[in-house]
């Protein structure tokens, strides 16, 4: 599989980077979600995994009254979210830090919820429940949202969507295989309805890529880059009943039963 040149990556970034989301997902459905915690503290201690530019955990702190670590490897995305921290006066509810998630130097059993959406794939669902685990407390919760494929005997063409940044996609029943394999008690699970793909993360990403045409109308390598962008969603705008993203609730048993 070829790497993203250089070029790639920049303007890649400065459109994802400036999107309300980096992935499908709204507020009514993080609420739905947190709905399903249903012994959550008062005041939850909470782990936001992949964090990007913030969305998720301003999500959260408007949800919740808990305190939030937000994580993400990508230095820019977390720089972008200390910007909204301290434009909304969050600084005392959200720490964010820069991080990877294979790699986090974070205290065992020190979380009462952890969350994560469309970043889990990044390291493989199985390793990210096994790393989940050890940070919660029992009885803590697991949200988590990941691509899946809705049909069988995918078409070729659609297949390619996901060729190169998610080869090992599955469908909803292989991501509760693996939570059932997993520490974990599947409680929940549910499928995102199609605004959450559009209001705040395909139609904001086609009006930037239409604004990007006039900014770099002398760059062809630009325009190429971003013709590439656009086909993903006009992908999904074509090819929506085949995939989605799906959203996991899970508890960390309280007693050690299912963790032996």
């Amino acid at each position: 599989m070829d790497e993203p040149s250089p070029r790639f990556l920049e303007i890649f970034f400065e459109i994802f980077g400036s999107l309300p989301r980096q992935c499908p997902g709204n507020l009514a459905s993080a609420r739905k979600a947190l709905g399903l915690c249903e012994n959550l503290p008062e005041a939850p201690e909470i782990l936001d995994l992949g964090c990007g530019t913030g969305s998720q955990a301003l999500q959260l702190a408007e949800l919740t009254q808990g305190s939030i670590l937000a994580v993400d490897i990508h230095a820019p995305s977390i720089e972008k979210l200390n910007q909204k921290l301290t434009q909304f006066g969050l600084m005392e509810r959200i720490r964010s830090q820069v991080g990877d998630m294979r790699e986090l130097a974070l205290a065992e059993s020190s979380f009462d919820l952890i969350w994560s959406e469309g970043a889990f794939y990044n390291i493989g669902i199985q390793r990210a429940l096994s790393i989940s685990a050890g940070l919660l407390r029992k009885g803590g919760y697991l949200v988590f949202s990941d691509a899946v494929w809705c049909k069988a005997n995918l078409p070729d063409a659609v297949k390619a969507i996901f060729e190169s940044d998610y080869p090992a996609m599955g469908s909803v029943a292989d991501l509760v295989a693996l939570i059932e394999r997993s520490p974990f008690e599947l409680l929940d699970h549910f499928p995102l309805p199609p605004e959450a793909w559009w209001d705040d993360f395909y139609t904001p990403m086609e009006r930037l890529v239409e604004e990007s045409r006039g900014k770099y109308a002398n760059d062809p390598e630009a325009l190429e880059i971003l013709e590439q962008v656009a086909l993903e969603p006009a992908a999904h705008r074509k090819n929506s009943d085949y995939y989605n993203y799906e959203i996991f609730i899970s508890q960390l048993p309280k007693s050690s039963s299912k963790l032996n």
